[in-house]
């Protein structure tokens, strides 16, 4: 089963053994039409953002103005109303897919974690990347270079275990 979540920040575990939890809220969502695969068109509240197309959907499934964001998800319930959260009661394993953290453009050093070169006298590449490639042959720069470029804003997918619901 799918689920809208927010991530409300990090936490510790207070046990003999500490560790590292992250924080997640369940969204509320209301489940507007199942098909006979499960999936289903599920709205959840999102911004404050209507347009003309979320009015006429709102307006399709008897929905409040507040549920302006639709998605389709994979589902326990079998009729149109909230979203059924009680599978996550006996789940004892989640699967979690974000988008990470965008930071834009970044240079060769904070992106590929390259060793910054020590300031001498007559030492002009201190933040620079070095070589990239050989002369003649094979005449190109081998795929898997560490270069700068966009770094972040990437889907991540982890597979952990439930701490508590």
């Amino acid at each position: 089963m799918e689920y809208i979540v927010e991530k409300i920040g990090m936490s510790r575990t207070i046990a003999t053994k500490s560790t590292p939890v992250t924080l997640l809220k369940l969204v509320e969502a209301k489940v507007c039409e199942i098909d006979e695969n499960k999936r289903a068109i599920v709205a959840y509240a999102h911004t404050k953002a209507n347009n003309k197309a979320i009015a006429g959907q709102q307006k399709k499934y008897n929905l409040t103005a507040e549920f302006n964001k639709f998605a389709t998800l994979e589902v326990a319930n079998s009729e149109v109303g909230n979203l059924d959260f009680t599978p996550l009661n006996e789940a004892k394993i989640l699967k979690v897919s974000f988008n990470s953290k965008g930071r834009g453009y970044q240079g060769v050093v904070k992106d590929m974690v390259s060793v910054v070169v020590q300031k001498a006298t007559a030492h002009v590449s201190h933040r620079r990347h070095g070589s990239i490639g050989n002369c003649e042959w094979p005449g190109r720069v081998q795929l898997g270079m560490k270069m700068a470029g966009h770094m972040g804003n990437e889907k991540v997918t982890v597979k952990n275990e439930l701490i508590k619901l």
